[in-house]
């Protein structure tokens, strides 16, 4: 739904949730143009191999998160320690740069469901030294 937001700035209630998807899309950054392929992984339990390929494949990352999911906030870091391993290998071809992460709790409409604080989801953020949203 995040990404669909951000592509036709609506809200599609009515899509697959379990369907990987790539989109490509267009956007002015700064007054440049930016071409952005967008992996939406849709939280797919996949083997370690698969995950590495898909991190491997990103230049940026947003590690999404549903406050009323306690499951999806404990996979956060672990995927960002593997970003993090992945981006700074010696066998990385290119920059040794960190790719940009930024972590983001979802559904923060959601209050009487919820199970993650914000105040988690910032202590997270500030642990990993990374940008953090609570966004709905």
């Amino acid at each position: 739904a995040l990404t669909v937001r951000f592509i036709t700035r609506r809200f599609i209630g009515d899509y697959d949730p379990t369907l990987e998807m790539i989109y490509r899309h267009m956007a002015v950054i700064d007054g440049e143009m930016v071409h952005f392929e967008i992996l939406d992984t849709a939280g797919q339990e996949e083997d370690s191999l698969q995950i590495e390929e898909k991190i491997k494949w990103g230049d940026g990352f947003a590690v999404v998160y549903s406050v009323t999911d306690r499951c999806s906030f404990d996979e956060v870091m672990r995927l960002c320690f593997l970003i993090n391993h992945l981006h700074s290998s010696p066998k990385r071809s290119g920059s040794a740069e960190q790719p940009p992460v930024v972590i983001v709790g979802n559904k923060k409409d959601l209050q009487f469901d919820r199970m993650v604080s914000t105040e988690d989801g910032e202590n997270l953020s500030k642990a990993l030294k990374l940008p953090f949203y609570e966004i709905s």
